[in-house]
């Protein structure tokens, strides 16, 4: 019984669909292979670099061994070789460890310059965003006016104290106040007033003219608020504009106002980089 033209064209185009599908599918893999290796490849290079460390150590000691079994060999006819000598004969056994060790000093490197580039980058996204940012207040305030704009701000204040209510969270007692206060930029309320953050500010401006920089922890530090993971990383110098700290205004859960704190000069990458 011969076959119908209509199916083998059938299932020709079946099987041509597999094979597209299976290209589809590795080509798919392939770009997610690579995106992930790009985005860890500090990590994956270090890691290689540690490791490549570890196996030079033992590809030493294991070079040492021959070495030392080719001079007592060689000894056996010559018992004065000089240290000239002595390289010539066992050179080849330090090879490998020799080898590993360049290609995890170049993981190393490779790491640090993947990195150095990367917060190079952020830091100028960074900036960006922020000249960015201050562009569009300066006109919603032409726009709209003060009065309206600062209405605004509060409202958006509100708006952070009422994701996240006080009732949910730990009020941290600093005994420099005793008003309700809550860190706008990393959600933490602490018992303070406006008095002591501007203290806590004046002395940060002052550490800024001493030290010509002071980071975002120095800040919490005065508030006698614990530090936050990115605080030394982000700060203020002596060539920009100093701590200026915003104060708005809201009502945490329970009714009690509360003050919400945040910046009108925003803390930057590379602060500490002067020069």
């Amino acid at each position: 019984m011969r076959e119908s033209p209509i199916w083998g064209f059938s299932y020709f185009w079946c099987m041509k669909g597999e094979i597209s599908m299976a290209k589809f599918n590795l080509a798919q893999f392939v770009r997610s292979a690579r995106t992930t290796i790009a985005k860890h490849s500090p990590e994956i290079l270090t890691g290689i670099g540690l490791v490549g460390m570890g196996v030079t150590v033992v590809l030493t000691a294991k070079g040492t061994v021959k070495a030392v079994k080719i001079l007592e060999s060689e000894r056996i006819h010559n018992d004065s070789l000089t240290k000239v000598e002595v390289v010539k004969k066992t050179w080849k056994c330090y090879i490998p460890a020799a080898a590993t060790g360049i290609t995890s000093m170049a993981c190393l490197v490779g790491a640090s310059s993947v990195n150095a580039r990367r917060n190079a980058a952020l830091a100028t996204a960074y900036n960006i965003s922020k000249a960015t940012l201050s562009e569009y207040k300066d006109k919603v305030i032409e726009t709209i006016g003060e009065k309206k704009e600062k209405e605004i701000k509060e409202n958006i204040a509100q708006d952070k104290l009422d994701k996240n209510p006080v009732s949910n969270s730990e009020v941290v007692v600093t005994e420099k106040g005793n008003t309700l206060c809550y860190d706008g930029v990393f959600g933490r309320y602490f018992m303070s007033d406006k008095y002591a953050i501007k203290d806590a500010m004046n002395n940060v401006n002052r550490q800024i003219v001493n030290d010509m920089y002071a980071s975002l922890n120095d800040f919490y530090d005065e508030l006698g608020l614990t530090p936050v993971d990115i605080g030394y990383d982000l700060g203020w110098n002596i060539d920009d504009k100093r701590l200026d700290v915003e104060f708005d205004y809201g009502r945490a859960d329970n009714d009690n106002p509360c003050l919400v704190i945040g910046f009108n000069v925003a803390p930057k990458y590379n602060y500490n980089k002067l020069f």
